[in-house]
């Protein structure tokens, strides 16, 4: 891990900061680049000892495993970009998708898969009264088994609880994933942690600075003038961007004096999601002779929704012997509590079933499994967010500037319909440091 982020510079002097950023998380480290690069005197406060936020990649051997984001989703043009500035290159995941039910693997079967999802399509022209999705499904003349798999795709892909997220959002959300291509699936190759690495280096090189293990504990404002005490002291600026994730920021760790209280109400409209995510890493790509050919061999995604985690993918078609299991909502909490052997051995055990292979064999296979619980990690407190039922209008009402002192941002905060992504962290970053540079200007 890089602890290159301790800033020793004496720029944190009280008289030397125009804007302070609370976070070094992609909405964060966007809107301090943006603002350094305009000549604003930035100060980024971090409580980790690492900048990325919910971007963490580990290196174990020649296995490149991501513990948080993983993919770039579709073709978000402010990412590409950034990826392409910075000199990384993305692949492309593509192959095949299987499918484990009534005790056998099968090849996935697009036009079956499209049937069971009609539904979902209905969901960009909803005009009703906003209600979660549960109840929305709810009034849908649709079969015991397409519901019960309808309701496992949402909750797994928005790591959330159809009982609270809202049906209107996730039309909205899927007008702005076609809008960027969101079918498509990207991984930064050599890992996600170098982007906002890149973005870290060049805020220094723009003279901005970053501060790590320094935990914000308290902010006290008025117009035109915060104060952010912290573990390692007190900072002051003429304004702050706030990029807490939205379960730290609903839990109140972080006190507000005086509390923006419009802005905490709006953040309770909306959720943070739970999941919980393994990787294994192999000695061999066990699966890749398996019945049935050729899917196995160019195994993308498998689904075993009866079973938890009801999501693996593998890297395809780039080389690895890692498969990473993904259960979000509800389910996930089956995955809690267990450390990462326990959940190796767990996980083995499943695959075993779904394989049809011996379980002691697996384990053999096992080089190891890495884990991360972001919904017990102190300084996340979720996966990502996405919106409770009624709740459509709070991202851009948080968004829109405290007595032009404090800016909300982070992807809980996106208003082009892409929350629970870096690409929407990337956005609220961004919107943030222009709100900044023009009530700067207009002075």
């Amino acid at each position: 891990m890089t602890h290159v982020y301790t800033t020793s510079t004496q720029r944190s002097s009280n008289d030397s900061i125009d804007i302070l950023v609370l976070g070094a998380g992609m909405a964060g480290l966007t809107a301090a680049r943006a603002l350094a690069g305009a000549g604003q005197r930035v100060l980024v406060l971090e409580a980790r000892n690492r900048v990325g936020g919910r971007i963490w990649t580990e290196r174990i051997g020649d296995a490149v495993i991501e513990l948080g984001a993983e993919f770039v989703h579709g073709c978000p043009p402010e990412l590409l970009a950034l990826i392409e500035e910075a000199g990384l290159t993305l692949a492309e995941r593509d192959g095949a998708m299987v499918r484990y039910e009534d005790g056998r693997l099968r090849a996935d079967d697009e036009g079956e898969r499209e049937a069971v999802f009609a539904p979902l399509e209905e969901l960009e022209e909803f005009a009703g009264p906003d209600v979660s999705f549960a109840e929305f499904l709810a009034h849908r003349p649709v079969s015991e088994e397409v519901r019960t798999a309808l309701t496992r795709y949402v909750e797994g892909y928005n790591a959330a609880d159809a009982q609270r997220i809202s049906a209107a959002s996730l039309g909205v959300q899927q007008e702005a994933e076609e809008s960027i291509e969101g079918y498509r699936a990207f991984h930064v190759v050599g890992g996600y942690d170098q982007v906002p690495q890149y973005l870290a280096q060049r805020i220094e090189a723009m003279g901005g600075a970053l501060r790590a293990d320094t935990r914000v504990e308290r902010v006290v404002w008025r117009p035109g003038h915060v104060e952010v005490q912290t573990n390692q002291g007190s900072f002051t600026a003429k304004r702050a961007i706030v990029t807490l994730p939205l379960g730290v920021l609903q839990s109140g760790r972080v006190v507000f004096e005086p509390a923006p209280a419009e802005v905490l109400a709006l953040a309770e409209r909306l959720c943070m999601g739970e999941a919980s995510r393994i990787t294994l890493h192999f000695r061999e790509r066990i699966w890749s002779t398996l019945a049935p050919q050729p899917a196995m061999a160019e195994l993308s995604f498998l689904f075993t929704q009866e079973e938890v985690p009801s999501v693996w993918w593998t890297t395809h078609p780039m080389p690895s012997t890692t498969l990473t299991g993904w259960a979000g909502g509800p389910r996930s909490k089956a995955l809690r509590g267990h450390s990462a052997e326990e959940l190796g051995e767990l996980a083995c055990a499943q695959l075993a079933r779904v394989f049809q292979l011996d379980a002691a064999y697996l384990r053999e296979q096992l080089l190891g499994c890495s884990t991360h619980h972001w919904s017990a990690d102190e300084y996340a407190l979720g996966a990502y967010s996405y919106i409770g039922a009624g709740g459509l209008d709070a991202p851009q009402r948080m968004s829109e500037p405290v007595a032009e002192t404090l800016y909300f941002a982070g992807e809980h905060t996106d208003t082009s319909g892409q929350w629970g992504t870096v690409h929407a962290a990337m956005r609220s970053g961004l919107r943030a440091a222009q709100q900044v540079l023009a009530a700067t200007v207009s002075r």
